[in-house]
């Protein structure tokens, strides 16, 4: 699997992220609990992450770039002009990738 972009919707005990190819088609549509996030990056090839910015987010970019992923925060005000649909979580996590 050529994974090149992930985008993550951070939150308190489930994370949503999508999975991009380098053309921007969706590969992968996932939810994970907080203990599966880490274990789920570590056996993953080097990819280009993309957080929206929060409290936590910074913590996650720090752990994220220990496992030799790329990682970009983004600010709220500029996800939601990538937003298509109502907002959910994966729609959230589609517009930060």
């Amino acid at each position: 699997m050529n994974m090149t972009t992930v985008g993550l919707d951070l939150a308190k005990n489930t994370f949503h992220l999508v999975v991009l190819d380098a053309p921007g088609r969706e590969i992968e549509k996932k939810r994970l609990t907080r203990g599966g996030l880490m274990k789920y990056f570590a056996n993953k090839p080097r990819c280009f992450i993309g957080l929206e910015a929060c409290g936590s987010a910074h913590h996650f970019a720090r752990e994220f770039a220990r496992l030799g992923h790329e990682v970009k925060l983004i600010p709220p005000q500029y996800v939601k002009a990538y937003l298509r649909g109502q907002k959910n979580d994966y729609n959230d996590a589609r517009a930060i990738a």
